[in-house]
Formats: C-alpha cells, sequence, structure tokens
C-alpha cells in the first residue's frame, strides 16, 4: 500500500500579500522565490540565505511555481505592469521636487 505524503508548504489567503501564494510562516511568495532563481541566478542555498529560509521551503516553492508557471508568471507581468506605472506617475510630476 502506497502512503502518499502531502507537503503543505505554500498557503493563499486573500489578506497576505494581495492573495498571492506564499510560503506558510512568511511573507515571501512563490513568485520571490521564482524571480530570484530565475532572474537573479540564485541557487535554492542562495534563495534560503537571502530570505531566511528552509531548504525544504525554497523546493516547495519552486515545486509550486512549476505547478502553476503560467499563474505565477502572470502576477510576475502584473507587479511589473504595476511597477512602472507607479514609476511613470512620479516622472515629471507637477508636485515633484525635482520640477521646481
Amino acid at each position: 500500500m502506497t502512503t502518499i505524503q502531502a507537503i503543505e508548504a505554500i498557503g493563499i489567503d486573500p489578506d497576505i500579500r494581495s492573495g498571492r501564494p506564499y510560503i506558510l510562516g512568511t511573507t515571501v511568495t512563490v513568485a520571490d522565490v521564482a524571480l530570484a532563481r530565475l532572474h537573479h541566478a540564485l541557487d535554492a542555498e542562495g534563495i534560503a540565505e537571502w530570505y531566511g529560509l528552509s531548504l525544504p521551503q525554497v523546493y516547495a516553492a519552486l515545486a509550486y511555481y512549476y505547478e502553476h508557471k503560467s499563474e505565477i508568471d502572470e502576477q510576475v507581468r502584473t507587479q511589473i505592469r504595476r511597477a512602472e506605472a507607479l514609476k511613470a506617475q512620479r516622472v515629471g510630476s507637477a508636485n515633484s521636487l525635482l520640477s521646481r
């Protein structure tokens, strides 16, 4: 008989990180871990050190990312668009100290 073990390390709560999947016991999102791996080229140990996580937490986040890649990638694109919009709103603002 096979016993299936579930790793329950990822949570989704609308009150935490705007409902994005995160590592339980932290506020580090799955997207944070994926970005650290894919765009900053950190290995699992580097990600664990950077965020103060355990290796099982990092691997759980990466496993979740690859299981839900298109969804997480869209969340990342949305975050990038928001950041770019905020940056654009502040550049050349009439109320900016730089415009005086």
